[in-house]
């Protein structure tokens, strides 16, 4: 049962919505689907590694590791929640999707962006903690902390998210049900809706930028006192292993944030971008970061980039 599907017994079901694409690029479709089907490959296989290789290396079973191996699952429930639907759009043109399938798509794509967010939060923590106060890092994130900060991160984006599928349950649908885009968002279906939406705007748009905002600038503390920590070291050695440690984590955060600060402008103030590139880029955005998290932690962390060379290339390693 889906998450929608609950609550279909006590509130209006409006049936099938159709997802249109990108308007606009109709006849680039198959073209476009090509790029986006290599970057969803690679998101799969590189974060499904990932996970693999934190699992079965007991070595790896340290609280920077566990954030990213959590970080790696919920790119994949990301990728999975939208891209695939995306390629049957892409190659074989308008899709259905349910009310419930909707909504379900809708929450996972929501909260898998609030847990991104936290989760970065907890790892520029786990950063912090580790350079600044080196000596209790281990008695800090002890394996109980760690597991209560990761079901924090799960309930609190749970909670953030889940009162959307209430608020589009309520609203009534009598217009046209198609969707120009290729997934279903919150906003998007509100405006569907023949009926006042001003609780869907308002929510929808505060709550969840308000909570990834004050995650962004939480982990601006937390670098702008690792910094401090960093540049007092008397030593240039442990200042450059220090700097190397959090280089892979920065170049993360760019990647999820920047594009999310990026979109939110665009749609505040570019009226004159057409709306075909305001869909091209939130499909960009949500296969990309998945795409390039593994990646960057597989070339930049060298635990990381050693058991990927074991796994892969086990006989030159032994001969080495």
């Amino acid at each position: 049962m889906t998450i929608a599907t609950a609550f279909n017994s006590s509130s209006f079901n409006p049936g099938s919505f159709i997802l249109l694409g990108i308007p606009g690029l109709e006849q680039l479709h198959i073209w476009i689907g090509i790029p986006f089907l290599i970057i969803y490959l690679v998101a799969l296989a590189g974060n499904s590694v990932l996970l693999y290789l934190i699992f079965m290396h007991r070595n790896l079973h340290e609280p920077m590791f566990f954030f990213l191996s959590m970080l790696a699952a919920t790119d994949l429930i990301l990728s999975n929640t939208c891209v695939p639907k995306t390629f049957s759009i892409f190659w074989l043109g308008p899709q259905e999707i349910t009310f419930p399938g909707c909504l379900t798509q809708m929450f996972f794509l929501h909260s898998s962006f609030a847990m991104d967010s936290a989760i970065l939060l907890a790892m520029a923590f786990d950063r912090y903690v580790a350079i600044c106060f080196p000596l209790r890092y281990t008695s800090l994130f002890t394996y109980q902390v760690i597991m209560k900060i990761m079901v924090g991160i799960i309930s609190r984006s749970f909670c953030i998210i889940f009162p959307c599928v209430f608020l589009l349950k309520r609203l009534p649908f009598c217009r046209t049900l198609t969707i120009p885009h290729t997934y279903c968002e919150h906003i998007g279906i509100a405006r569907l809706a023949c009926a006042d939406i001003s609780i869907n705007i308002w929510y929808g748009f505060a709550v969840p930028v308000l909570t990834v905002t004050s995650d962004l600038i939480l982990i601006g503390i937390s670098y702008i006192l690792i910094l401090r920590a960093v540049f007092n070291l008397s030593s240039q050695d442990a200042r450059q292993k220090a700097l190397s440690t959090c280089g892979c984590h920065v170049c993360v955060i760019l990647i999820f944030y920047t594009p999310a600060i990026f979109s939110v402008l665009a749609h505040r103030f570019g009226h004159n971008i057409p709306h075909s590139f305001h869909i091209l880029f939130a499909n960009l955005y949500v296969s990309i970061p998945p795409a390039t998290n593994p990646i960057i932690y597989g070339v930049k962390t060298k635990q990381i980039r050693d058991k990927i060379k074991l796994l892969f290339f086990p006989k030159g390693i032994s001969r080495a």
